[in-house]
């Protein structure tokens, strides 16, 4: 039986000692320390001795956990520059009116969050004094990524150095009337503030990360040097269980981007209780970050504690704090000295002599209040660490109390995530602790007044100054008053009018081939930004390599494999696509921060992002709402779209519904191409409203989302007619009628509307003329590429006829005077053509791919749905039985000769 207690094998055994002497002297050193000093001794050793090799750059694993310390010793702190005492003022007032707002909502019921903003005033007031760069400066300035539930106190901020006043104040959370704060950061809401929507959680982290990563991308490709901006984000100890909150933290390190900052604040509390009751989340996060490649810097306990620290000559307090799971931890906060004394110091002999040297002030004073993010020192030393750390990004772990300030009924209870008000006898005793001066005649009819120390005080010039010196106010979000881009040159998109001929082409590919001229354009090339998930040779785009390169900021350090091929695998310095690997996610962020670097860097920037189209709005469609509300622009594309077009893949990669995901967001333009010079027509519009000339009252802040097919066939000419390209653009147009395909119907021949979106055009067009030349129908077919489109167009006329507009919506106007019932046909779930069937004159019916997906040839699944040619005749002539036009039994007849 093995020794449990035995020394195991590790993967030094396989190498040959070279001095088996000497590695003994060395165990034996060890033995002796753990004897006579203790296995804490011994252990203390060998930290230090790993650490002293890490530094010395010997190639050994690195530590992930520290002692549960301050990285950076109070010996070793930077003087606070500034004048602190005014700082803290400023600090005072803003948790005050943070409070007094939240408070002075709650009478409406709108909710509002104070503890998070308490425990994280000075992580915030030391960067605005100190380290945020603002946009009035040099280059972009920082990027601050606000923690959502803090948005309070950032508000108070802005209401002290004069850009908010008190109306606004007392609209938090109240923007029905247009003079109201967003509850979170919106930039949609409040766009001359807020540059980033973080209150999803997870998405914060993930999008700061991408947003550090584009900045060297503008910069390594000679598009903007912006190497001096600083990604900043904020975020809550519990925010980081969210798995998009560290999916990014290897691409982070591997990169060195060392222009990016995490600064995550420790209050030990999630929504409804501790973070980890039983275990020690800073810890926990510690391994997690330095594991993953970054610098970590602990700022956990504040001055008060140096006097412990100083009397712990046998690492017992160490050892104690180390061992302390948080929830106790945070129930020394809420308990007496004596219960402090016999819990805490009460476990360790060597302790409990310790506490008969600490008075029960003393005491209180470290577990109640000293938190070393608590300190503008301790998190001062923290910042100028990260900014000068060079070669991987920094992650502070500062350590806080939830609620600090608010006084007892809130500190580090569990349920002050819900706590949206203070008493007014609280808030007097708040004031007291702060040293505000507010007078308690100042609470009239029992409402809590804000406070504010006066336009001209040396508060508010001090503010202003601090962040004149900086660069300007912070947050900011700019609107750069940028020139339209060029249109790029009319033969690109000009070149699918006449149709593939006999060659037959995929949408996808298509779609690519477009893309690849654009991308040559001498004015707008290269502003575009592919971006793939690496699943670019599944979209043809491999031949993008060599021509674009792709992006690394190492450039290509090895011999790629296949060197000697005309498409090679390119990775360059300026590379311009971006091959995220396999995440959906990382795509969807670096597609945000390209889509937003008109605002972010006043740069305007055309990204595409192509993917499988079942993984984007199923798996990242908070991430689309994101991009929606942060108003970027660009083109997703939804590649290999549809039910049934992606042959034996089945379920999990057939998308029938992800336009209905789409038409849910209201800054998504949703279109279904069918053919080729569609989807020129629908870039080349995309490219003038969200890049060129808008017309007046357009909102350029939308993004466009194409679904392509992997289905090749051959692609028609454009038809000839006026109004063709109008028709695309809002969602539909008549493609052919039964006359002008050739198929000379009776005079009196039955007739029939068909709308087909996408690749289902294809069997409606195979049904157009099974319907004429063996039931003596006649069918007109119409392209319908955007269902959503014509629904919102819809919508909006209803509303205009709310307000006494006349109005007719387009899709009537297109199908007035259209002779027979509407069928609509998509290779998407019903529920897609069907947006449009209240506004439809005719008769309506619809056929789609509704239910699960399966694996077998697109025929099989086709006809499985019942969306093939001839099931499009069965129910077109059901449907016009139902109008008395043919015979009932010509139903059952079509049924029978089809198989169905």
């Amino acid at each position: 039986m093995t020794d449990p207690n035995a020394i195991q094998p590790s993967a030094l055994d396989q190498l040959p000692d070279r001095d088996p002497e000497e590695t003994a002297e060395w165990q034996a050193s060890l033995d002796a320390v753990a004897r006579e000093a203790g296995p804490h001794r011994a252990a203390y050793l060998m930290r230090r001795t790993l650490e002293r090799a890490e530094a010395g750059g010997i190639a050994l694993p690195k530590l992930l956990e520290t002692d549960y310390v301050n990285t950076i010793p109070t010996s070793a702190e930077p003087g606070l520059p500034g004048d602190p005492e005014m700082e803290a003022r400023i600090t005072a007032w803003n948790r005050w009116n943070a409070a007094a707002m939240v408070t002075r909502g709650s009478k409406y019921g709108v909710g509002g969050h104070i503890a998070t903003f308490a425990s994280a005033a000075w992580l915030y007031e030391t960067g605005f004094n100190h380290f945020f760069k603002g946009k009035e400066g040099d280059g972009s300035g920082d990027q601050l990524y606000i923690q959502g539930h803090a948005s309070p106190g950032i508000y108070a901020r802005a209401f002290l150095d004069g850009r908010l006043n008190e109306a606004h104040l007392d609209n938090f959370r109240q923007e029905a009337g247009g003079n109201g704060l967003p509850s979170y950061p919106h930039p949609r809401r409040l766009p001359w503030l807020w540059e980033f929507p973080t209150v999803s959680m997870g998405l914060g982290p993930l999008s700061a990360i991408y947003q550090a990563r584009f900045n060297r991308y503008l910069t390594n490709r000679g598009i903007k040097d912006v190497s001096a901006s600083h990604v900043w984000a904020f975020l809550g100890d519990g925010e980081m269980d969210e798995p998009e909150s560290t999916a990014a933290l290897a691409l982070a390190a591997r990169e060195e981007l060392d222009n990016l900052t995490f600064v995550i604040n420790c209050n030990l509390q999630r929504l409804d209780g501790p973070v980890r009751a039983n275990f020690k989340i800073v810890q926990e996060l510690e391994a997690q970050f330095r594991g993953a490649g970054w610098n970590v810097v602990k700022t956990l306990w504040g001055t008060a504690w140096d006097e412990l620290f100083a009397l712990d000559t046998t690492g017992a307090l160490v050892r104690r704090l180390r061992e302390v799971p948080d929830a106790q931890i945070q129930t020394y906060q809420t308990r007496d000295a004596a219960y402090i004394r016999a819990d805490f110091f009460g476990k360790d002999p060597a302790l409990a002599e310790m506490a008969k040297l600490l008075s029960d002030d003393k005491i209180l004073e470290c577990f109640h209040l000293s938190r070393g993010g608590h300190e503008a020192r301790k998190v001062y030393a923290a910042y100028r660490a990260a900014v000068e750390h060079k070669g991987a990004p920094t992650v502070i772990l500062a350590q806080t109390v939830k609620g600090h300030t608010l006084g007892e009924g809130f500190a580090s209870k569990n349920a002050n995530h819900q706590m949206k008000k203070l008493t007014v006898d609280e808030f007097k005793t708040m004031r007291d602790l702060l040293g505000l001066p507010i007078k308690d005649s100042d609470f009239t009819d029992g409402q809590v007044p804000y406070g504010h120390p006066g336009a001209d005080s040396p508060e508010v010039r001090y503010l202003q100054e601090r962040r004149a010196a900086l660069g300007g106010p912070a947050p900011a979000r700019r609107t750069h008053a940028l020139a339209p881009l060029p249109a790029p040159a009319e033969k690109a998109f000009a070149s699918f009018d006449k149709g593939s001929g006999s060659q037959n082409v995929a949408t996808t590919m298509a779609f690519v081939r477009l893309v690849k001229d654009l991308v040559r354009d001498k004015e707008t090339g290269r502003r575009w930004v592919p971006i793939v998930p690496d699943e670019a040779r599944t979209f043809g785009m491999e031949s993008l390599f060599p021509s674009l390169g792709i992006y690394s900021p190492k450039g290509q350090t090895y011999e790629p494999v296949d060197r000697d091929q005309l498409m090679y695998y390119k990775e360059a310095k300026n590379g311009q696509i971006l091959n995220e690997g396999i995440t959906e996610a990382g795509s969807m962020a670096d597609f945000i921060a390209a889509s937003t670097a008109y605002a972010t860097h006043g740069e305007a920037m055309i990204p595409f992002y192509i993917f499988y189209s079942m993984f984007g709005w199923q798996r990242t469609a908070d991430q689309m709402w994101q991009l929606g509300d942060q108003l970027g622009r660009g083109f997703l594309v939804g590649a290999t779209a549809g039910r049934t077009t992606l042959t034996g893949e089945g379920l999990q990669h057939a998308d029938g519904h992800s336009p209905v995901i789409a038409a849910t967001n209201p800054a998504a333009l949703t279109y279904d191409p069918a053919f080729a010079y569609e989807i020129a027509v629908i870039v080349r519009e995309g490219l003038r409203r969200m890049y060129g000339e808008a017309k007046p009252g357009e909102d350029q802040n939308v993004f466009y989302y194409l679904t392509v097919y992997n289905e090749p066939l051959p692609q028609p000419a454009k038809p000839a007619g006026l109004g063709i390209d109008e028709g695309i653009v809002k969602g539909l147009y008549r493609f052919n009628t039964a006359e002008s395909a050739g198929l000379s119907p009776a005079a009196n021949a039955p007739r029939i509307q068909l709308l087909g979106s996408g690749t289902a055009i294809h069997w409606t067009l195979q049904a157009q003329k099974l319907l004429a030349e063996e039931w003596g129908v006649a069918a007109d077919v119409w392209s319908a590429t955007s269902w959503s489109e014509l629904r919102r167009d819809a919508m909006e006329a209803d509303a205009a006829l709310l307000r006494g507009e006349e109005r007719v919506p387009y899709v009537r106007q297109a199908l007035q005077g259209a002779e027979g019932p509407v069928l609509a046909v998509s290779d998407y779930m019903r529920q897609v053509p069907d947006q449009i069937a209240q506004w439809v004159e005719q008769d309506w019916s619809s056929l789609g791919a509704d239910g699960f997906g399966l694996s077998d040839t697109r025929e099989a699944a086709r006809r499985h749905f019942g969306v093939d040619a001839e099931s499009i005749v069965v129910a077109a002539l059901a449907q016009l039985a139902r109008r008395g036009e043919v015979k009932a039994t010509a139903v059952k007849e079509a049924r029978e000769k089809y198989g169905l």
